[in-house]
């Protein structure tokens, strides 16, 4: 049986009256026989029924133990550096999401967890930087947003050499491409927003283990810090997984036929997706993943943050917003936009240039899309042209 074919069976039929679609338990509390006797729930923060068939849908589809739904990505990050102590170090992803960024700056550093940023693309950088003090490796793979690619295998077997944890952010990828945990990755997280929701009508975080122990401890702070995933936002992830097979085949067949458009461009001076032969990691993403995402980064020969700001105005079908993952194509300038937390220094050292843009394929026609682009093009060289003409 195919894995599409198995998702789309394993979200269960309500037993109680036949129901095909999950039903949204829309309630607080749980009436009990007596006390502490119950049918298996007793309040709506520690456990409901309608999170629970989501929590177990994703620990199915990432082949995990145990799934843990938050109410947001980053709520679903910050459990995990709770399971960390004053004096311990993360070695993180340098071209790393700009909120996480900010949580683990801003937020967890001044409790004495120190965070270090590393070109995960090579792992012999990560070898030189780890210590006996790096309890936890947090690898995007792809990269937000210069969709660099991590080995996920050979990380995991350093981080299980130094005795420290491997999390690896699957959002761009989603569990149809990739599966961290059977590539030797001890947590895999995703903003749920993105893919699996895929419709941009929810904000979502989930958390999936290979190890029980350590689902169970992620278990625990979902319920002792309370960032729950509410019953109607866990239908709709459920909803949105159900065609996510469908969503993310057509996701990957635009993104690489825009993506070789875009090479071939005079105004583009680089583009990054590792679908192409020339990104510099093709041959891991070949080798760990089933398919490239449909993210698009690309740089500008005019490397300005001015000329990006003038293409990502003008697109007609492409709108300007942050997120990504839903239908609809969306088009972001990740300088001002999804990284502007990070120091201009550090974010340019990453590769996140002035005139870098991130495009997000939705399921339009990719005719449609690449003609939406050339017409911006077409436009900026003409305004160009006239204001060269005028001074």
């Amino acid at each position: 049986m195919s894995t599409a074919t198995e998702l789309i069976h394993s979200i269960p039929v309500d037993p109680l009256t036949g129901a095909i679609s999950v039903p949204i338990y829309q309630t607080s509390t749980f009436v009990q026989e007596a006390p502490g006797v119950n049918k298996g729930y007793d309040y709506a923060r520690t456990g409901n029924p309608t999170r629970a068939t989501l929590e177990q849908l994703i620990a199915q589809l990432e082949k995990g133990t145990v799934g843990v739904a938050f109410s947001s990505g980053l709520a679903a990050i910050d459990a995990i550096v709770k399971l960390l102590k004053t004096g311990d170090e993360i070695l993180a992803v340098d071209d790393i999401y700009g909120g996480a960024f900010r949580l683990f700056t801003q937020v967890y550093e001044k409790f004495g967890i120190k965070v270090t940023y590393v070109d995960c693309s090579d792992v012999n950088n990560l070898v030189d930087a780890i210590t006996p003090n790096t309890k936890l490796i947090w690898l995007e793979t792809p990269t937000n947003p210069t969709l660099k690619i991590a080995d996920i295998e050979a990380i995991a077997s350093l981080a299980k050499t130094h005795h420290c944890l491997l999390c690896v952010d699957n959002t761009f990828a989603s569990p149809v491409l990739q599966q961290p945990l059977a590539l030797g990755a001890d947590i895999v997280i995703h903003s749920a927003t993105k893919y699996l929701g895929g419709h941009s009508d929810l904000i979502a975080g989930l958390v999936v283990t290979k190890d029980a122990d350590l689902g169970a401890r992620i278990k625990y702070l979902q319920n002792a810090c309370g960032a729950i995933l509410a019953p109607f936002d866990s239908w709709l992830v459920i909803r949105g997984i159900e065609t996510l097979h469908l969503r993310i085949r057509q996701h990957c067949n635009s993104a690489l036929r825009i993506a070789r458009y875009l090479t071939q461009h005079p105004a583009v001076d680089k583009v990054f997706y590792p679908g192409l032969p020339t990104h510099p990691n093709h041959e891991v993403a070949q080798k760990q993943s089933s398919g490239f995402g449909g993210i698009i980064s690309f740089t500008l020969k005019e490397d300005t943050e001015e000329a990006a700001v003038r293409l990502v105005t003008q697109t007609r079908l492409f709108k300007l917003a942050e997120s990504l993952g839903g239908i609809k194509s969306l088009v972001s300038h990740p300088a001002n936009m999804t990284h502007k937390s990070i120091p201009a220094a550090k974010r340019r050292a990453a590769g996140v240039q002035d005139s870098l843009i991130r495009l997000s394929i939705g399921l339009e026609e990719p005719e449609d899309l690449i003609n939406d682009l050339e017409q911006t093009f077409q436009l900026i060289s003409e305004q160009t042209q006239t204001s060269v003409s005028a001074a």
